[in-house]
């Protein structure tokens, strides 16, 4: 992936565990759209922003540190929803500082509001290096955190 995508500039939303399972896990705190559904939403809302979005996800660790390397590497910015991830991943907290530090956004997103549920999941190792997190807002929250990365990169 280069860092502008015919004109428009690169971001890529990252979902972590369980996150392909969307529409069949939890419809009640989740919803009853599956990811395909989301993105679709993602790459509409990029467009109407001028950014080329590339929505990913996976089960594996390894991967979505991989996929914070890169984005370092190839200067694009990141919507993160590290699911599970996001309370015991320090592999997955560096790598994500990793991102800001380079300068570049990174938007923690959950699609519930995790402090509103089971006490484990009450604290992100993900916020602290975060550039903001949006919880609680379903799907829109991406377009939430995508409003705001094209807010910070002045698209």
């Amino acid at each position: 992936m280069e860092a502008t995508h015919k004109g428009t500039r690169n971001v890529i939303v990252v979902n972590g565990p369980n996150l392909g399972r969307l529409g069949v896990r939890e419809p009640d705190v989740y919803g009853s759209d599956d990811l395909a559904a989301l993105t679709r939403l993602c790459e509409g809302w990029g467009s109407e922003l001028g950014l080329h979005v590339e929505v990913r996800q996976s089960d594996d660790e390894a991967e979505m540190i991989g996929w914070m390397h890169r984005a370092v590497d190839e200067q694009t910015p990141v919507v993160m929803n590290p699911a599970a991830f996001t309370h015991y991943s320090y592999g997955l907290s560096d790598a994500a500082h990793m991102v800001t530090d380079a300068g570049l956004p990174l938007m923690e997103v959950h699609i519930s509001n995790p402090s509103a549920r089971d006490s484990f999941r009450k604290y992100s190792v993900i916020s602290p290096v975060a550039t903001g997190t949006i919880t609680g807002m379903g799907f829109y929250g991406y377009r939430l955190a995508l409003e705001a990365i094209a807010h910070l990169l002045g698209a």
